[in-house]
């Protein structure tokens, strides 16, 4: 019987050191710290490890529906991304469906990450509270050997027992889900020939 089959879905913007910093930092130590504070093993979609010839949009569409919880990882670029964009308002719209994200239940079901920037993200955007990484934003793998990565473990292992906290109150898995579709990008004209 279908149902959840990922806690967390991070949504990144796929360019660039934010790329980098998710795989090479928080994703992985994000897995790690969940696993210390849940009785189960924790799964965290990462979209880093499609079979050849997968049709990786329905995977990603389909993970994105059997998750959870959706951890963005925000920068200017991310509000720019068609495909980041579609997996927030997918997720957005779950809650609108469950009547989350109101004055009555203000609690969602998306746990969002500042990496960069912030004073260029939408209004929606700035109405949520989201966990500041701006301090520990080091993207090169030698930065897990310096003090400040210390602090970042510090920070994921905060996130972890929210998200551990949150999890439990997830409300049961629905077969039809939301899943907005993205914008297709706009081609230019093909330019008319001049005789």
């Amino acid at each position: 019987m279908p149902d959840y089959q990922n806690d967390v879905f991070i949504s990144y913007r796929r360019n660039g050191t934010v790329q980098s910093w998710v795989r090479n930092h928080f994703a992985p130590r994000l897995e790690q710290c969940l696993a210390d504070h849940l009785d189960y093993e924790p799964t965290v979609f990462l979209d880093e490890h499609l079979e050849t010839g997968t049709h990786w949009p329905h995977h990603l569409a389909n993970a994105l529906r059997h998750t959870r919880i959706l951890v963005p990882v925000w920068s200017a670029q991310y509000f720019r991304s068609s495909w980041c964009l579609a997996e927030w308002r997918s997720m957005t719209e779950r809650e609108r469906l469950l009547g989350l994200c109101t004055p009555e239940n203000p609690q969602g079901l998306i746990y969002p990450i500042i990496f960069a920037d912030s004073e260029n993200f939408p209004g929606e955007a700035l109405e949520r509270q989201a966990r500041d990484l701006r301090g520990w934003n080091v993207p090169d793998p030698q930065y897990q050997q310096t003090v400040e990565f210390g602090e970042l473990h510090h920070q994921i292992q905060a996130i972890a027992i929210e998200l551990a906290r949150m999890l439990p109150r997830v409300p049961p898995w629905q077969r039809d889900w939301p899943l907005v579709q993205p914008t297709p990008a706009q081609t230019p004209p093909t330019p008319m020939p001049r005789f």
